[in-house]
């Protein structure tokens, strides 16, 4: 899940917070254009309250892929309808930032 809004702390940039829906003890991470594809750059944190692993990232604007990566496996956000092909015949998400 992606949502999306302005900065307070920068006017170029728009706050973007990525969910991902799983059981808590899983590794999860989000990988994309925004962080060279490392998902060793975007670990997702675990919330019981949401029962959701997610991020906050900071993005100027522009369209971006990204992949969650969940105990070492790339997965597409399900909750995100865009969506785009990419060089090894799988699916990135696409996001739109501002």
């Amino acid at each position: 899940m992606v949502k999306l809004s302005l900065s307070e702390d920068n006017r170029n940039l728009h706050t973007v917070e990525l969910s991902y829906q799983a059981a808590p003890g899983k590794s999860v991470a989000v990988a994309g254009s925004f962080n060279d594809w490392d998902p060793e750059l975007l670990p997702m944190a675990y919330s019981p309250e949401t029962s959701a692993y997610g991020c906050t990232i900071h993005l100027a604007p522009g369209t971006y892929e990204y992949k969650f990566v969940v105990d070492g496996e790339w997965v597409l956000d399900e909750s995100n309808p865009n969506f785009a092909a990419n060089d090894f015949g799988t699916l990135n998400s696409v996001i739109n930032v501002g």
